[in-house]
Parts: structure tokens; C-alpha cells; sequence
């Protein structure tokens, strides 16, 4: 409870304002007097405090705005960043799959006119069942001749029949690994195995005497028995058998033996 009080000091009129506390539950009160002058003042300091507290909030608030919205666009940008990166990567993967596209393309002729001897022919699906009694709609020839290069890239001749330094039976083609070796005619595969020199190995016979030899494949896709057509796919070269780098071993066998497979096949 309060009351006002008129005695001042120098014998003046002097309004006070006097607060008793009652505490609960005991008998003893506590007083406290203050003038209406000390009140005015502090009820205009605290009304200026809060003016104060209130500029404060309304200048701090746009600048912690400011702050939130510069943390989130940084945010942003990170992540722009981050996606620009895995933009640019997706860009080199589809450069790579375009190149590794248009060198298949090339490989296997695509661009080539139709009708080019340049087109290989992929193997088709054998079946165990398979002879050499196809009929003659496949493309195939009882006596054809052998006149197509077997690789479908020209590749580079480093050793012919007639190299002087040993005794050579065929060509040495360098090319690079798992390029296509083709038929270079009609024929049936007489041979198609591993041997210690040749690796693995196709022998098709195109019949009228004439045999072909493809050596150092990687991988084939025919076997004995088999009836290839004129470009026809029948392996991958390689390095296998006695061999130092990836090259297609191709020899001509009139007989039994070996001529110059260049009387025959041109280089592209």
C-alpha cells in the first residue's frame, strides 16, 4: 500500500509517496518513501530506455535480416556451384560417349556408302546345330576369292612375306587392341583355336586351294565348321601366341603354302 506525504525538508511543501510492504505471513511492514520528482524521473528514464531498446530493435533487425539472407544465399551459391560442377562433369562424360560413339561409327562403317566392302558384317547368332550346309542365300560361295582387307581400320604393315630379316609368312598389321577382324572372303572356318605362335587363331577355307590365316586375336566369335560370309566379323585382335604388341597376323595359303596376302587384299 502507498500514501502521499507534504513534509519537505527545508519546512516546504514537498508530495511524497510513501510504499509499505507487508510480507506474507509476518507482522513487521517495510516503508519506502519517494518523491513524485525521483518518480517523474524514473518513469521518463524507463520510458526512454524502452524508446531507446526499441530504435535499437528496429536498426538490429534489418542488419540480422540482411545476415540471415546473405547465409542463405551463400548457401545457395554453394550449391549452385556444386551442381554447375556435376554439370560440367556430365558435359565430359557425353564428350567421351560421343567420341567412343562416332569411333564405333567408323569402325564399323557407318558413314561408309551402301554397298561399301568397308562395312563389316557382325557375326550372326550360331547355334550348336549349326553346319556347313547353309544355303546359298547367306552370301556364301563354294570357290570365292579372297580380295577384302580383314580389319575394318587400315591399320600399319609392319612386316610383310618378303621381310628380309627372317623368314615371314604372312602380314603384320599393327592395330589397336579389340579392333574388328573381318573375313576377307567367303568360306568355311576349317580352324579356330590357340596355338603357342599364332595365339588364338581362324583358318577359313574359301575353297579353289585357298586358305586364310588370322593370328593374335583377342577374342573369337567363330569355330571350326562354321560359314562366314565376305566381311564378316570373326574376332578381336589382340596380343595373344608369340607376340609383343596388339597386331593381326594374316596370311594367304594357296596349296598349303603361303603368298604374298598383297597379290590379293589392298590396303585402304
Amino acid at each position: 500500500m502507498s500514501s502521499p506525504e507534504t513534509t519537505g525538508r527545508d519546512g516546504g511543501e514537498q508530495r511524497n509517496l510513501t510504499i509499505i510492504v507487508v510480507p506474507h505471513g509476518e507482522l513487521d511492514t517495510r516503508s519506502f518513501v519517494i518523491s513524485y520528482g525521483k518518480l517523474k524521473f524514473l518513469v521518463v528514464a524507463g520510458v526512454a530506455l524502452l524508446l531507446a531498446f526499441g530504435v535499437s530493435l528496429a536498426i538490429l533487425f534489418p542488419v540480422l535480416a540482411q545476415a540471415t539472407r546473405v547465409q542463405s544465399m551463400e548457401r545457395e551459391l554453394q550449391q549452385l556451384e556444386s551442381e554447375r560442377a556435376r554439370v560440367a562433369e556430365l558435359a565430359r562424360t557425353l564428350q567421351e560417349v560421343e567420341a567412343q560413339y562416332e569411333r564405333v561409327r567408323q569402325m564399323l562403317g557407318a558413314d561408309a556408302p551402301v554397298g561399301s566392302e568397308s562395312v563389316p558384317v557382325l557375326p550372326p547368332l550360331r547355334t550348336d546345330t549349326a553346319t556347313t550346309s547353309r544355303a546359298d542365300d547367306d552370301g556364301l560361295e563354294p570357290s570365292a576369292t579372297i580380295d577384302l582387307w580383314p580389319l575394318s581400320v587400315p591399320g600399319i604393315i609392319t612386316r610383310t612375306i618378303n621381310d628380309a630379316r627372317t623368314t615371314h609368312t604372312g602380314l603384320d598389321i599393327a592395330v589397336p587392341a579389340n579392333s574388328y577382324i573381318r573375313a576377307a572372303g567367303p568360306g568355311t572356318v576349317r580352324a579356330a583355336g590357340v596355338d603357342e605362335v599364332y595365339g588364338q587363331y581362324v583358318v577359313i577355307d574359301h575353297g579353289g586351294d585357298l586358305e586364310s590365316v588370322y593370328g593374335h586375336a583377342s577374342k573369337l566369335f567363330v569355330t571350326a565348321g562354321d560359314r562366314v560370309r565376305r566381311s564378316e566379323v570373326i574376332g578381336l585382335t589382340g596380343s595373344t601366341g608369340r607376340s609383343t604388341a596388339p597386331h593381326l597376323h594374316f596370311e594367304i595359303r594357296r596349296g598349303g603354302k603361303a603368298v604374298d596376302p598383297l597379290a590379293f587384299v589392298r590396303q585402304p
